[in-house]
């Protein structure tokens, strides 16, 4: 089948109905104090890299089987999973970029058999969470940079590349994708839309597509 084009989405508040970071942080008891960063850098208060930093400090010392039981425990957003399906079989290249976490975008791309997840790294120490990433920080510049990386792999151009997202970190990916849609979003990123989307299920977006 003729590749039709890229779909690229963002993670948390998107595909999932969850903020990922905001869940973690009611098990390791700091849930206001995360939420409030999290808010500033959805909202472009306070540069992402400094804030993931920050939130995941906090979180240090969660054990991994809370955090997994935290990740079993996230939801698809309504639609998820037909709305992939739909677009893999109209020809597209599905993927999602996240600021969150590879132990969600991991299992939510063995679930909708996507092509492509790209997300930070959590490290774990002695079965703990040490309060550290590593690896490609998910920058809001790293979106952007992605996007264009997987659209040349596929030999797809810009033009034929959508982006679904939510927040300030999806940014990036907007100015560079040929059509962006703002799912349920900041004010921030429905100015960088092509279409607004405050229906929350993702099969609305196959409208336009």
């Amino acid at each position: 089948m003729k590749k039709r084009g890229l779909v690229l989405f963002d993670l948390d508040s998107t595909l999932i109905e969850e903020e990922t970071i905001d869940e973690l942080a009611k098990v390791a008891g700091v849930e206001e104090e995360v939420k409030r960063i999290t808010r500033d850098a959805m909202e472009g208060k306070i540069d992402f890299e400094e804030s993931l930093k920050r939130r995941v400090s906090l979180l240090k010392g969660l054990a991994v089987e809370d955090v997994m039981e935290v990740v079993s425990k996230l939801k698809l957003t309504k639609g998820a999973r037909e709305t992939v399906e739909e677009l893999k079989n109209r020809g597209y290249v599905v993927g999602v970029i996240s600021g969150g976490f590879t132990i969600v975008t991991d299992r939510v791309k063995g679930d909708l058999d996507l092509d492509y997840a790209y997300a930070n790294e959590l490290v774990f120490r002695d079965g703990k969470l040490s309060g550290e990433v590593r690896g490609r920080v998910m920058s809001p510049s790293a979106k952007g940079d992605i996007l264009e990386e997987i659209a040349g792999r596929e030999k797809i151009d810009l033009n034929d590349t959508v982006v679904v997202g939510d927040g300030a970190n999806d940014i990036s990916m907007f100015k560079r994708a040929g059509f962006r849609i703002a799912f349920c979003a900041k004010e921030l990123l429905k100015r960088e839309a092509d279409v607004v989307i405050e229906r929350r299920d993702l099969r609305e977006i196959l409208k336009y597509i």
